[in-house]
Formats: C-alpha cells, structure tokens, sequence
C-alpha cells in the first residue's frame, strides 16, 4: 500500500517547462507500477504517461509525446514528469498513480491503478 503526494504544479508560459514530482511512502516502492493522469474541466481523466517499476520501459500518451518525460528514482520513492514545450491545452489537474506489478506492460486506463494522489494544478497561459 502506498501513500501519493504530487507537488511542482502552478502556473507557466506557454512554451515553458515544469517538472512534477510524486513522492510515495512505504519502502516497497520499487514493487510498483506508476502513471500519470491528468483532467481537464469538463472533461474525463486521460493517461499521460507510465514507467515500469525498474524505469526500463515507458510509454507517453500520442497528445504529449516528444514533449513530456517521465522517470523515477527508487532509492528517493519519488516518480517524476518532465513537461517541455507546454500548450494551453496542457492544463489540468495532474495525477500521479500506482499499481502493484513488477513485469513490463504498460497500463493506460484509471481502472488499472489502485492508489492515487490528491493532484496538481497545472495552468499554461497563452
């Protein structure tokens, strides 16, 4: 079981970077699986980006690829989205998520995942 904290969210320029990060508690942090949601107003919540519990395979969403990165650290329990080249169309609350699997497939619906963070704001001004 696993406690999600996001933080790193606020408001930037289109064109700019921000970097999220979710720090999680436990010390079996390495046994999970972590993703990225995000919601728009108005709109259902849609997958952003995945890693695999070592870091060796991700997969980004088609509307953010080439421009976020994600990564982890598993000696700091901490999962990190890197946002390069932001749109407008970026902003939303930002989810970070987890579930326990320790093999290589990715999962990009919220179904999959079994414990959440309480979000971020992320705002981008034209």
């Amino acid at each position: 079981q696993l406690q999600l904290v996001e933080s790193g969210g606020g408001l930037v320029q289109a064109g700019g970077s921000l970097r999220l990060s979710c720090a999680a508690s436990g010390r079996t942090f390495s046994s999970y699986a972590m993703g990225w949601f995000r919601q728009a107003p108005g709109k259902e919540r849609e997958f952003v980006a995945a890693i695999n519990w070592s870091g060796g395979t991700t997969y980004t969403a088609d509307s953010v690829k080439g421009r976020f990165t994600i990564s982890r650290n598993n000696d700091k329990n901490t999962v990190y989205l890197l946002m390069n080249s932001l749109k407008p169309e970026d902003t939303a609350v930002y989810y970070c998520a987890a579930h326990f699997y320790q093999g290589y497939t990715i999962v990009v619906v919220t179904t999959g995942y079994d414990y959440w963070g309480q979000g971020t704001q992320v705002t981008v001004s034209s």
